[in-house]
This record gives structure tokens, sequence and C-alpha cells, in this order.
């Protein structure tokens, strides 16, 4: 029997509360940095036909599905571009997955233009799931049901009852800036310029954020990737770039970015996320959040083309610039080295 998505929040409240565990606030809207659109927004979008975009150039998203993932050796950082935010990251001995979505639907939109970048049977053994935020193309159940229920979920503030209720039992919620230690890698929560919702009454429940992974933190072969969920563009870039200095690579956002007016609280420009990327001292930088799910103005290839534009008008190094294909993947090498 399932029970409404409020019984499973008491219920993760009240056994929290009986075992002296953290609990949550009911509501994190304090931690908003921009007003979230509201009704006469979204209706203002709806009839201006704003998330109708020209798809004519969806055939030209690169797209290089593989079989498997390629052999690295334990002690190298690789990332595979699965599609969207989801990525798979070798790091530090361990399989990481970010955001997971490999369904061809998602509530709300069409179906999505590009099959993941590498099939769900050819993943080797998932150590670690870390998840920006609630929002369905990064939240998606039927993925996390393939899921064997031991892996280890890094999930933000108030957002473990999700988890609990499909069984998972190793399941950390974590605020801005707390950090998780598994194996050789620390995972850090960061701030990011956005929200969270799933349902028209459930806003703000739940915490959102990136990820900072550093393998072999507090040694001279540290390794740092962040990983940026979604966002829009602020303040919060500058900050993590102090406080978790040394990143080596940001996956970063470059799509969803239009009509401007209804976008820029919500999402950051290409543009906006080569300068957020300069903001957190990364060398280099990944794009993401482009070709697989129309949810905005956008043609498919533009956030790639104008974040290209933006890197090179940034005077960044073209190879630096990681804008990966759909199931490509790419090793990291030392900050010193093109890679």
């Amino acid at each position: 029997m399932r029970y409404p998505r409020s019984v499973y929040r008491l219920y993760d409240r009240l056994r929290a509360e009986r075992r002296g565990e953290r609990s949550w606030p009911a509501s994190f809207a304090d931690r908003l940095t921009h007003p979230v659109p509201g009704s006469r927004a979204v209706r203002r979008l709806m009839l201006s036909g704003g998330m109708r975009p020209d798809l004519t150039d969806a055939a030209r998203i690169p797209v290089r599905p593989h079989a498997g993932l390629p052999a690295v050796p334990p002690t190298e950082v690789d990332v595979t571009w699965a599609g969207h935010a989801s990525c798979v990251l070798r790091i530090g001995g361990l399989v990481v997955l970010t955001d997971p979505v490999w369904s061809t639907r998602i509530p709300g939109v069409r179906p999505r233009l590009t099959p993941p970048g590498v099939p769900w049977e050819a993943l080797p053994r998932v150590d670690v799931v870390v998840i920006s935020h609630n929002h369905f193309d990064h939240l998606d159940a039927p993925t996390v049901r393939r899921l064997p229920r031991d892996t280890r979920m890094l999930v933000p503030g108030g957002l473990g009852w999700w988890f609990r209720r499909l069984g998972f039992s190793r399941v950390s919620e974590l605020d801005w800036w707390e950090t998780a230690e598994v194996g050789q890698v620390r995972f850090t929560f960061t701030p990011s310029h956005h929200w969270s919702r799933r349902t028209l009454f459930d806003g703000c429940r739940s915490l959102w954020g990136g990820w900072v992974m550093t393998a072999r933190p507090d040694t001279p072969a540290a390794t740092t990737v962040y990983f940026a969920g979604d966002s829009a563009y602020g303040g919060y870039f500058a900050e993590i770039g102090a406080r978790c200095p040394g990143i080596d690579l940001a996956i970063m956002p470059v799509g969803a970015y239009l009509p401007r007016w209804f976008m820029k609280p919500l999402h950051m420009s290409p543009a906006e996320a080569v300068r957020a990327c300069g903001d957190l001292g990364a060398p280099r930088m990944m794009t993401m959040h482009w070709g697989t799910f129309v949810l905005s103005a956008e043609t498919p290839m533009a956030p790639v083309e104008q974040a290209r534009i933006a890197w090179r008008e940034a005077g960044r190094d073209e190879h630096d610039l990681w804008d990966l294909a759909v199931g490509e993947s790419r090793t990291l090498l030392p900050a010193n080295t093109t890679g």
C-alpha cells in the first residue's frame, strides 16, 4: 500500500526524534536567493509558446554510445557523460553516479532526444549516488529503483525519506558545507542558486545544491571534481572556490536558459556558466544539462555552441572545455597538463 508523501515525511521525522537523530525543517524557502517564478509568469510563458523550441538541429547532437566503460586505473579520475546531468564518475577507486536518469521519459516533457550514453547493464557496481535536488530531470524514480538497496546515497537534507521509502538502507542527508567520507573520497555538499519541487504542494521541502568530490584529500595527489547540479548564476560559486580550493574540473549546466526573462533566476546561460567556472578557480569545465530533455526555448545545440563561444571569448584554452558527446569519456590529467 502506498501512502501520501506527507505520511512518509512524518514517519521519517518521528523516527529521527525517537532515535535522537537529526530532523530537518519543514521548509528551506529561507535558502532561496532568487524568487521562483509564480503562476502568472508560468501562464505568460505557456501562452507565449516559450517551451516549444525549433528541434531541427537535434540530429546534430553528438552521440557516441558505448557497450561499456573504458578501463581506467583506480588511481585516475575518469568522467563519462551519460546525458543531461547524469555522469559516471570513477574517482578514488569508486564508481559514482550523478543525478542518474536512464529513463526514456520524465513527467511533463517529450521523450529524451538522445539515448543514455552507457547502457544500464554495462555499468559496473555503483558505489555512491549523489543527488543535487528533487526535480524530475535529476531524480528519476524508475532509474533509482534499478539500484541495489545497499547503494550509498548522498542526498540533500530533507530528501532522505524518499529513498528510505524505496528501501535504501545507506542514506546520508547533508546540509550545505557538510561532508561525507566514502573510501578515499570526500564529498562536500555545496550551495546553489536553485530550488526544489516535485509536486504542486512540496516547494522547497528539501534542500538543493552541488557536490565537491575530492579523491585522496589532504595529500599532494588530491584530485577534485565539482558537480554543480542545477543553478542560476550568483555569489556561491566564488564562495565554493574559496572554501574548496583546487577544483580540477567543474561539471556545469549550460542548457535550459531561454527565455531569459523566465529562466535567469533558475538556470545559468552558457556565458554565465563559463563565468562561474572562473569564480570557482577551475581550469577545466565540462558541459552538461543539454542535448537530452527539452526543457526550454533554445535550440538543442545552442547551449554547447554558446559555451564554446563564451569559453573562447574568456581567453580559455579550447582543450580545457570538455564539450563531450553523449557517451564520451575523458580522463582527468594532472592540473599542469592538458586534459
